[in-house]
């Protein structure tokens, strides 16, 4: 129906055009004289350049978008590279060029720099460029170019949109914190799996003869001399903690606050050598495997980059659905922005059965607890479940409060 529309208007502009000429030269041929030849003399140009545009095609235009990456930090600068080509050197007196941009997912800043007007003439190549001050968390996706061309006077206007998909991610803000683990000595927890026991080769607890596979940096040369045969120092062995961290993804005006706070807390438990993983429910359900490493962060980066405030069931709900009575995890930290005393409930049942718990209340930068807040943090604290007031902005200080206290 709108391409219906838009070639209505095009053949009733065109028209329009027709019969201003045949208007202007009736008019010098009835009333004669140096003025009437003068107004249609002059007009001529105009209405003939008109009529040639309208018959140009602008599907002679082929664009391409360079973009220096595809991942981004929150608020990284970016410049987005456009080059347009055509073959018809038509002279052409002014474009539009604007770019068409996911309309979920917005790009943060001005609008306008998305949207640009050049004079091309008779170029056959244009390089435009503009620039992204800001970027917020998101995938964001460029769906095409849109080229508008008219004449002087805007009778005549073509349009054309050049599908160029390309896709951008920006990783979520996060604040360097120093999170301390419990439960992380040698020989403690009750996390242990195979896949988490590691050497501290910080601390020999004695010697034991030589097997294949073992380091030449383990011998013990005292030793050895002494029984005239290889022996190797036999270390601690150290079990690493696991840590799920799920993530409150129902609509809350702190939900950013939310994002940054679970970003921030991956990032500090991985680089303590621990395991992390992530449990979100938004438009569907996320549980990733809990693991250590830079490519794990950036998976689960990934994943906080996409995700909204979706979730129409309640926090609690969440973590009923999950089993993790028989799961590897020996920490569980809900982040959420709202305390209820069935979460509590669901922690509490949580912590009798498997391990340590904990909920990260995030509030905004100057909010302060309720009534009904203050009364449920002291039934989770009665209960054995700690609850850690955490404001926008001040992570890393409110955290440090908490590990000191």
């Amino acid at each position: 129906m709108r391409q219906f529309s838009q070639k209505v208007k095009e053949v009733w502009k065109f028209t329009l055009l027709v019969l201003l000429i045949a208007l202007t030269f009736s008019y010098a041929m009835f009333e004669g004289g140096f003025g009437s030849w003068f107004l249609f003399y002059s007009f001529l140009p105009f209405a003939l350049y008109s009529f040639f545009l309208a018959f140009y095609p602008l599907a002679d235009f082929s664009g391409k978008r360079d973009l220096d990456h595809t991942i981004f930090n929150f608020g990284e600068k970016v410049t987005v590279n456009l080059t347009l080509k055509r073959k018809l050197p038509f002279p052409l007196l002014y474009i539009i060029v604007e770019e068409q941009v996911n309309g979920v997912i917005s790009l943060n800043g001005d609008q306008t720099q998305r949207k640009q007007l050049t004079l091309p003439w008779f170029r056959k190549e244009l390089h435009l460029h503009y620039t992204l001050d800001k970027l917020n968390r998101g995938e964001h996706t460029f769906k095409g170019i849109r080229i508008k061309a008219g004449d002087v006077f805007g009778i005549i206007e073509k349009e054309r949109f050049i599908p160029i998909e390309d896709k951008m991610v920006v990783y979520p803000a996060y604040e360097e914190m120093l999170f301390r683990l419990k439960n992380s000595q040698f020989d403690q927890g009750t996390a242990a799996t195979n896949e988490q026991v590691h050497r501290d080769t910080t601390m020999s607890v004695g010697v034991r003869e030589y097997q294949p596979g073992d380091r030449f940096s383990w011998i013990n040369w005292k030793a050895t001399a002494k029984r005239n045969d290889f022996m190797t120092k036999e270390f601690e062995q150290r079990k690493s903690q696991a840590v799920l961290l799920a993530m409150d993804c129902a609509p809350d005006p702190h939900f950013e606050g939310i994002v940054t706070f679970a970003a921030s807390m991956i990032r500090s438990v991985l680089k303590k050598g621990a395991q992390v993983g992530l449990l979100a429910c938004s438009d569907e359900r996320f549980r990733s495997q809990i693991k250590g490493g830079e490519s794990h962060q950036q998976q689960l980066f990934y994943q906080l980059a996409k995700i909204q405030s979706k979730c129409t069931t309640p926090f609690d709900q969440v973590i009923a659905q999950e089993d993790l009575g028989g799961s590897q995890t020996n920490t569980l930290l809900l982040v959420t922005g709202k305390l209820t005393e069935q979460l509590i409930e669901r922690l509490t049942f949580y912590a009798s059965r498997s391990g340590n718990s904990g909920i990260f209340l995030i509030k905004g930068k100057h909010d302060v607890l309720s009534q009904e807040e203050r009364h449920l943090i002291s039934i989770a604290r009665a209960k054995g479940i700690q609850v850690n007031l955490m404001h926008e902005g001040h992570f890393a200080e409110n955290l440090s409060e908490v590990s000191g206290g």
